[in-house]
């Protein structure tokens, strides 16, 4: 990476011929499918890890996961009643059995003389007997003085085989159970933990540095703010959001318009060992848009800047001096969000070995006019009317500075560049908030949030 000295040089001089050479040129758009298969292009799966089964919840599996045990590991009853040995044919109602014995949940799998024995649920069934009759079902004949059974008498007829749960009725020794890019949750907890399982492969979590820019922004919730600034949103938000994507926040800084600072920013970002470098701000046409200019002063190489997407077409990607890639979004709020959502999110799939995200296919619940030829992404509610069928509508205040209507939405609605009028009832594109977070729905369509 080149020193500190150098950048500030071949940045002035870049700004100089940008700035006062020639009006800077409008941003040379491309289509947001070009622009993701770049992204996806320069991002690599990561390597796996071991980790214990207790810590694996929002974990996603590097290898398939095979069992080493049957499950249920013996036969066991699956009721409290009595065990019984009974032909093909099973047993009349009617039939009078001695009682030799109680078996009950954890005792060791014993032998018993004669033809039936109290067990109790998850009891092992002794030996040569093959079926269960629910206590419910007999009348008890005889007790000794303890109150022992050992005489009972069939209520109903009892079937060969009934209520015993079958050793690998479940799972079977090797069987596959949980695939290679699977998130663990848990469910997979449970049956991990029922198997004995200690630890699974999972890919190792990326590594994300966040730098937001904007001499305007106060980090701070209790200092006051002066004209003219803002309170830094972004940088809580991607914070929280890469948690959510299954990635964890090493870096986080917000650095004002200073290029020197920012460029710092960068150096922290790869001592960190970030896996991905987002910033927010500093991309657009601006005069104090520096980012770009700073990247390739930088040694950076900038493979987009410019996407045809509504909002956040001043979307920048990066592949930083050290190979790491760089994601600039814009610093508008919600602008933020859709590049962090359709960009960011994608390309931690990719890192985590999962496979393309596909969404929800949803009929508009109200027409949507497009007023450019972009993909639009917008804040929307997705609900199930009195039928059980599915319905989706834009949310009203779309601009990419408000955040109010980003509370009040349960999912985001894609729409692509091509399509041009959006007639109610048209299938659209449905995604939830988060690549990890399946859209919410409505059960009551209510008025929508103003």
């Amino acid at each position: 990476m080149p020193s500190l000295t150098q950048v500030r040089a071949r940045f002035q001089r870049a700004r100089c011929n940008a700035q006062m050479i020639c009006p800077r040129l409008p941003l040379l758009m491309i289509g947001h499918d070009e622009a993701l298969s770049i992204v996806l292009d320069q991002v690599v799966r990561l390597e796996p890890e071991a980790c214990p089964v207790s810590l694996a919840r929002g974990c996603v599996l590097a290898k398939t996961v095979r069992s080493a045990a049957s499950l249920p590991p013996f036969d066991n009853a699956a009721m409290d009643g009595f065990a019984l040995r009974v032909d093909d044919h099973g047993a009349p109602a009617g039939a009078v059995f001695a009682v030799s014995g109680i078996q009950a949940a954890g005792d060791p799998a014993r032998g018993f003389d004669g033809e039936a024995v109290e067990v109790t649920t998850g009891a092992c069934v002794p030996a040569g007997l093959n079926t269960i009759v629910p206590v419910e079902q007999v009348e008890v004949q005889e007790r000794d003085d303890a109150g022992t059974v050992l005489r009972i008498r069939l209520r109903n007829a009892a079937p060969i085989r009934q209520h015993i749960r079958r050793a690998g009725e479940d799972v079977a020794p090797n069987m596959p159970i949980m695939g290679a890019g699977e998130l663990v949750q848990p469910q997979h907890l449970m049956l991990l933990e029922a198997l004995g399982l200690t630890h699974v492969a999972v890919t190792r979590k990326p590594r994300i540095a966040v730098i937001c820019t904007g001499r305007e922004l106060v980090d701070e919730p209790a200092q006051a703010l002066e004209s003219g600034q803002i309170r830094n949103s972004n940088g809580p938000f991607l914070a929280a959001r890469i948690a959510a994507a299954g990635a964890q926040c090493v870096y986080r800084t917000t650095v004002g318009d200073e290029p020197d600072r920012f460029l710092a920013g960068l150096a922290q970002a790869q001592q960190a060992r970030a896996d991905m470098v987002l910033s927010t701000g500093a991309v657009s046409m601006g005069r104090r848009d520096f980012i770009p200019d700073v990247l390739r002063a930088s040694g950076a190489t900038v493979l987009f800047h410019g996407v045809r997407i509504r909002p956040g077409k001043p979307l920048l990607f990066a592949r930083l001096s050290d190979g790491v890639p760089f994601l600039g979004l814009p610093g508008n709020p919600v602008a933020a969000a859709v590049g962090f959502r359709f960009f960011a999110e994608p390309a931690l799939r990719a890192m985590l070995g999962m496979p393309r995200e596909r969404p929800l296919q949803v009929p508009l619940h109200a027409a949507f006019e497009k007023r450019a030829p972009m993909s639009f992404y917008l804040k929307a509610r997705l609900f199930a009317d009195a039928q059980g069928g599915l319905g989706t509508t834009a949310l009203p205040g779309q601009e990419s500075f408000r955040i109010f209507p980003l509370v009040g939405a349960n999912a985001w609605i894609g729409i692509p560049e091509e399509a041009s009028e959006m007639a109610a009832g048209r299938l659209v594109d449905v995604y939830g908030l988060g690549h990890l977070q399946p859209p919410g729905i409505d059960f009551e369509m209510n008025e929508v949030i103003r």
